[in-house]
């Protein structure tokens, strides 16, 4: 799979929560840190996502926020 998205982070599926609609998907990254995606049910169906299923994390984002407490 080659992607223009430079962002791309390989992980482990963590655990997958369907709903109707969407799916949350946890995926376990290097260093024990999660991220966390949420698509739809039908997209986490027709990829077989489950836990322990080795997937990539693709950011595509024009925008990151960064917040500090005051």
């Amino acid at each position: 799979m080659r992607l223009s998205a430079r962002n791309q982070i390989p992980g482990t599926v963590k655990s997958v929560t369907a709903g109707q609609v969407m799916a949350e998907i946890v995926v376990e990254i290097a260093g024990g840190h999660q991220v966390v995606a949420a698509i739809s049910a039908e997209s986490a169906r027709q990829l077989g996502l489950s836990p322990g299923k080795r997937v990539v994390a693709v950011v595509k984002s024009t925008e990151v926020m960064i917040g500090v407490e005051d």
